[in-house]
């Protein structure tokens, strides 16, 4: 299957639910409760029927948000149709849309990874093996070993309190975007020099960010879950994230975090 027109079809059809529905009032409007326990936005909602109708194939088991896990087959894709939901719904023009495929049940199979920034209009994606680009060309540069920029996500105000106490001293500035995805992205373009994710995050949160960290050869860490690669691809598995240049500074930021 050709996952990256997949991809470019969906990420266009979100395009063209963005701007049938303009405004906040609308966007936010709930409509219920998905599968992952969070309330369900009607922008949330419209964008996931946008993207899923491209994946709901054969052969895919698809794991969603909204809607669960549903069908089963060779494939598993991990989608989140508006990571950053919202900053979407408010108009703030950092959000996206994730997409991984696996070719088994944990974070190992995933083989191809892909972001689109909707702000930006910028295209990420990671395929095994071969590499992370953006817009089609390579990555080159890499994070900085001294952290400079550090992003935090998953960020309500108390968990910015809480841990500022141990990474302050680790970094100079912070920045405070509201998207998972992106930030991966960011992260693998050297754009900041690490990640923290203070609220524990699921498969569909960091399933296609991770690969592209990881086709760098950048450090992914999940430090309440031991490893990793067997971290499983549904919507039960959390963890909170530190990702880094290296797995020095990134041991440096976990012990921070949660000592």
């Amino acid at each position: 299957m050709n996952w990256l027109e997949l991809c470019r079809a969906a990420v266009a059809d979100v395009k063209t639910v963005l701007a049938e529905m303009p405004d906040r009032d609308e966007r936010e409007r709930p409509v219920g409760q998905g599968k992952g326990g969070d309330t369900t936005a009607a922008l949330d909602e419209a964008s996931e029927r946008a993207t899923l109708r491209h994946f709901q194939l054969e052969g895919v088991r698809i794991v969603s948000e909204e809607i669960g896990i549903v069908g089963d087959g060779r494939y598993t894709v991990i989608v989140d149709p508006i990571d950053g939901s919202q900053n979407a719904e408010r108009g703030i023009p950092y959000f996206a849309l994730s997409v991984a495929v696996a070719d088994g049940d944990t974070m190992d199979d995933v083989f191809f990874g892909y972001v689109y920034d909707f702000g930006a209009n910028e295209e990420w994606r990671a395929e095994r093996g071969d590499g992370a680009f953006l817009n089609d060309a390579p990555l080159t540069t890499k994070p900085k070993d001294v952290v400079e920029v550090l992003s935090l996500e998953a960020t309500r105000a108390v968990l910015v309190r809480d841990s500022l106490v141990g990474l302050a001293p680790l970094t100079d500035r912070l920045r405070v975007m509201g998207a998972q995805a992106i930030t991966y992205c960011h992260l693998a373009a050297g754009r900041t020099d690490a990640v923290v994710v203070l609220k524990p995050a699921r498969s569909v949160d960091f399933a296609a960010g991770q690969l592209l960290v990881r086709e760098r050869g950048l450090a992914f860490h999940l430090p309440d879950w031991p490893d990793l690669g067997q971290h499983p691809l549904d919507l039960q598995g959390r963890s909170r994230v530190v990702a880094a240049g290296n797995h020095e500074v990134c041991t440096r930021i976990a012990t921070a975090l949660t000592t």
